[in-house]
């Protein structure tokens, strides 16, 4: 599985609190990024992140009618115990477990679901939908953990990445999506031989090698990233990995989606290694020619 890379901003802070890495287009079938809405569109957009308002005033489309319609079901919903009730948010982007995610929200049915939130749980699903592939089956839990009520009736929100989950059937769809959904875990490795351990410190090397080259062809100091982990076992590290490769959403579901944490570990080894060749490549063209 290969990224081609295009490292924008290094230095752009991630929800972790680290770096960012900017990679594009996942070179997959069916996985081409999307490309920009047209002017038409943007009306439609309900939902703003906080963190991209600097560099994009586009708002976020948040639309029920995204949502496929095999989970339209006619039939009562599935009963289990694992079988939960939550309200959606189809976004353009990706939530991991432990990232953290600043919301703008102000169109009505939204400021609707908010008043009904901060009386319950605080907790929505948050679940990546785009006009090509349409919405996702799964999504990652988002809990208010700040919030502030302005006097127009629109909310600041500050979101905490909490479990996974996979969408079984819709409850409703107005005035906002209600799905049930059951719970994801990552399941034992299927290779007894595998050592998750060493995995991570392999992708925590390459995410190292990439920031310090990026900083380099940015024009940055070349100081080594130092202990992009802090201490996060194996299975959390892998989704701080894929909070950080910005600019490639369907690649982070795809990484979201996968329940084994050296499956997620291995496609991020390989995705940052040929990240890293590219960036060698640039850097060299760069000594070579460095007006270009």
């Amino acid at each position: 599985m290969a990224l081609l890379p295009q490292i924008l901003n290094p230095q752009t802070t991630s929800s972790f609190g680290y770096n960012k890495l900017t990679l594009l287009n996942p070179n997959q079938p069916n996985r081409q990024q999307s490309s920009p809405p047209s002017s038409q569109s943007q009306s439609k957009y309900l939902i703003s992140p906080l963190h991209r308002r600097r560099r994009n005033s586009n708002l976020l489309r948040c639309s029920s009618s995204s949502f496929p319609e095999k989970h339209h079901t006619s039939g009562p919903p599935p009963q289990s115990d694992d079988t939960t009730e939550l309200p959606l948010f189809p976004l353009p982007l990706v939530l991991f477990p432990g990232a953290i995610l600043p919301l703008q929200i102000f169109e009505f049915r939204y400021r609707m679901m908010m008043h009904t939130l901060l009386q319950t749980d605080l907790r929505f699903g948050v679940i990546y939908s785009d006009s090509t592939t349409g919405t996702a089956d799964v999504g990652c839990v988002g809990e208010v953990i700040k919030h502030e009520r302005l006097v127009d009736d629109r909310f600041f929100l500050i979101c905490k990445g909490q479990e996974r989950f996979r969408v079984t059937n819709i409850v409703r769809t107005k005035p906002y999506l209600v799905a049930n959904v059951t719970w994801l875990e990552d399941k034992p490795s299927s290779d007894e031989e595998e050592d998750l351990e060493s995995l991570a410190v392999e992708v925590e090397t390459y995410m190292k090698d990439v920031i310090r080259l990026s900083n380099r062809l940015n024009g940055k100091p070349e100081k080594e990233a130092q202990d992009l982990r802090r201490n996060l076992f194996p299975t959390p590290f892998s989704f701080f990995v894929g909070s950080t490769f910005e600019g490639a959403p369907r690649e982070q579901q795809a990484l979201l989606e996968l329940e084994e944490t050296g499956s997620r570990l291995k496609r991020e080894k390989e995705t940052l290694r040929n990240t890293l060749n590219y960036l060698t490549a640039a850097s060299a063209v760069k000594d070579v020619f460095p007006s270009s």
